[in-house]
């Protein structure tokens, strides 16, 4: 909530998290911090509305965090990527502010895509700190297929629709190189377990599965 970016920035400052000084980006109070592994995030400030959050001991409810606010992605330039996110995945530009050009789809957390235009930025390269893919959503297999002709028609390279479990997935690099994911809603995630049992047991593909054991045994402790 944004009443609780100064409650949050205590918090960093108790739990000994360095974090940038606050900042106004697009009107929202943005507190910019690195996690463990150096990759950058913040915590944004907006008007939630009736939305619930993830409250805890530690977390009282009226400061919990809400949801994902959206993602920046650090481009040389940004004029191609914006005709993709426009043009093909039916973003719609909401506002620019200095180098940043914001877009917005329809979700009401997690629906919003910044554009960074830094000139002469580093090449991306896979590795703890860095983010491997973004996942854009198709309703079904046509609006995919639909999304995936428009894009080879750019001249991009898209591939094969691969089945996920949970929702069948085609990626290409959009042109400032990020990868991208446009992944179908169904089956979803209530397809081998009901809805109120998400969340609670590891699943693997079956390709992995016959690794259980060894997976579980590095995995960090989450709750």
């Amino acid at each position: 909530p944004r009443a609780s970016i100064g409650w949050w920035t205590h918090r960093l400052i108790e739990k000994g998290v360095a974090h940038e000084p606050l900042v106004q980006v697009f009107g929202a109070p943005t507190l910019r911090f690195r996690d463990p592994d150096g990759m950058m995030l913040a915590l944004v400030g907006v008007d939630v509305g009736d939305a619930e959050g993830w409250a805890s001991s530690e977390v009282p409810a009226e400061h919990a965090i809400r949801g994902l606010h959206g993602v920046t992605l650090l481009l040389d330039r940004a004029e191609a990527t914006a005709a993709i996110l426009t043009e093909v995945l039916g973003l719609e530009e909401v506002g620019r502010e200095g180098n940043l050009i914001r877009f917005a789809g329809s979700a009401e957390l997690g629906g919003l895509v910044t554009l960074r235009a830094v000139g002469g930025f580093l090449p991306g390269r896979p590795g703890a700190g860095s983010v491997h893919h973004i996942a854009f959503r198709a309703a079904d297999d046509a609006a995919q297929a639909a999304m995936g002709r428009a894009l080879a028609a750019r001249g991009l390279h898209v591939t094969e629709q691969r089945d996920r479990q949970y929702f069948r997935s085609i990626y290409f690099r959009e042109p400032g190189g990020v990868l991208f994911e446009i992944a179908t809603d169904a089956p979803g995630f209530a397809v081998d377990e009901p809805i109120e049992a998400l969340g609670q047991a590891l699943k693997l593909p079956a390709g992995l599965e016959p690794h259980r054991a060894e997976i579980e045994a590095v995995l960090p402790k989450v709750a």
